[in-house]
């Protein structure tokens, strides 16, 4: 039988989505593209945004016209807080919510097979589903925890993901080592509130990462995103004194007003942010050298934002933390929040213009980034996929470089010039 996989949303879903995956083939199934002929559809869903809703039941509703007959299971966070609704689509057969990922597999399977259930390799029922994503030939992201404890005031991700937890360190570095048993060389940690990490088991962000510093073959690592709170000094201090872990920080900032960072329960604010971001670059730049890389998450048009709040995160932007790239989010209602009960909702057409505006800044910033490295040594991992004669990588700092394809280069780390 023929098995497709969509996921929408974060890394964290693409690795349990790839987790899956390699359950189902252990069993027999065969993975293809969404649009060949699947028995199957195992869709991974999202629900950070009133648009990830949508789109969701978009793709299902779409799936079910394009193969009528298969089995559609829908997994993820929009699953475990809509379930009701879900069912009610069309061609929908199963439905699981977030905190039942390790039922996925064997339940499908049992439905599906004439056999029975005793091929099934599904693994057990555990409060920490462990996941790590594959097919790529030089990254993986490995997923460390689950679950957000913080509860802020437009995020719904605490009631579709749970109670923060994790798996003890001895499993993730176990992982580790599988993954770099497959020729994989960087790993990129992943998780709803990475930094957080240890609550379970009484263990501590920092011991995880030294524990995986030490696993042999995988050569790079990356922190796909923690809380500023949670980024410790002396977790820069022992990742800056030579360590695998490279000078890349995704951030999320959410606000540079500190009026609404207030409102909307952040546990940090702005002169907080600026000296753990000053506190870094002093750790790992050096005169010449690379420069860190900070990607900022921010929110536009939470509830009552004016312009002149908006003013405030513009100019800390620009003026006091000058990051590489902003990702940014219009702000989204989300029902069973607090903002969601707040008078004094942003107009849509005024979310669309501030994020335009912080579009351009975080264009400006990006450029400046790149050029500010013209002429330096820098180490890129490239990668095995060919578009147009050539292939691309990234620098520790994450700065894309591309040069012509040579298959001998794939999977390697090799010194450049800028």
């Amino acid at each position: 039988m023929k098995i497709a996989f969509v996921t929408l949303g974060c890394k964290l879903n693409y690795a349990e989505t790839s987790t899956y995956e390699r359950e189902f083939v252990r069993n027999g199934l065969v993975p293809v593209s969404w649009d060949e002929d699947a028995d199957i559809f195992l869709v991974n869903t999202c629900t950070v945004t009133e648009h990830s809703d949508k789109k969701c039941r978009n793709i299902i509703r779409k799936l079910h016209r394009l193969r009528p007959d298969a089995v559609i299971a829908v997994t993820g966070c929009y699953a475990q807080l809509q379930k009701d609704a879900i069912r009610k689509i069309e061609g929908v057969q199963y439905v699981f919510g977030a905190d039942e990922k390790a039922l996925v597999v064997p339940t499908v399977l049992s439905g599906i097979m004439k056999s029975g259930t005793e091929a099934v390799h599904g693994p057990a029922a555990t409060d920490f589903f462990p996941a790590y994503s594959s097919g790529e030939r030089t990254r993986s992201f490995l997923k460390v925890q689950d679950g957000c404890d913080y509860f802020c005031a437009y995020c719904t991700v605490p009631y579709a993901r749970g109670r923060s937890r994790n798996a003890p360190i001895a499993d993730i570095v176990a992982q580790a080592e599988e993954i770099a048993s497959e020729g994989i060389r960087e790993i990129v940690l992943t998780g709803v509130n990475t930094g957080d990490f240890g609550k379970s088991t009484g263990e501590s962000f920092l011991d995880l990462l030294k524990a995986l510093d030490k696993v042999k073959g995988i050569e790079r690592y990356r922190i796909s995103s923690i809380e500023p709170n949670l980024l410790t000094e002396p977790i820069v201090d022992w990742i800056s004194s030579g360590t695998k872990f490279l000078p890349h920080f995704h951030i999320p900032l959410q606000s540079g007003s500190d009026t609404v960072l207030r409102e909307m329960g952040r546990r940090y604010d702005t002169a907080a942010f600026e000296a753990k971001i000053k506190y870094i670059r002093e750790k790992f730049e050096k005169p010449g050298g690379l420069k860190v890389f900070f990607g900022i998450d921010v929110i536009v048009g939470f509830p009552g934002e004016t312009d002149g709040l908006f003013q405030e995160t513009y100019r800390f932007l620009k003026d006091r933390i000058r990051p590489a790239f902003i990702h940014i989010f219009p702000y989204s209602r989300r029902k069973g929040t607090r903002a969601a009960a707040r008078p004094d909702q942003v107009q849509d057409s005024v979310k669309t213009e501030r994020a335009g505006i912080l579009e351009k800044l975080s264009s400006e910033l990006h450029n400046e980034f790149i050029a500010s490295h013209k002429g330096m040594k820098a180490h890129v991992l490239f990668e095995s996929s060919e578009k147009d004669g050539m292939m691309s990588g990234y620098t520790e700092n994450y700065i894309r470089v591309e040069r012509p394809f040579d298959t001998d280069m794939t999977g390697k780390i090799a010194e450049v010039i800028l």
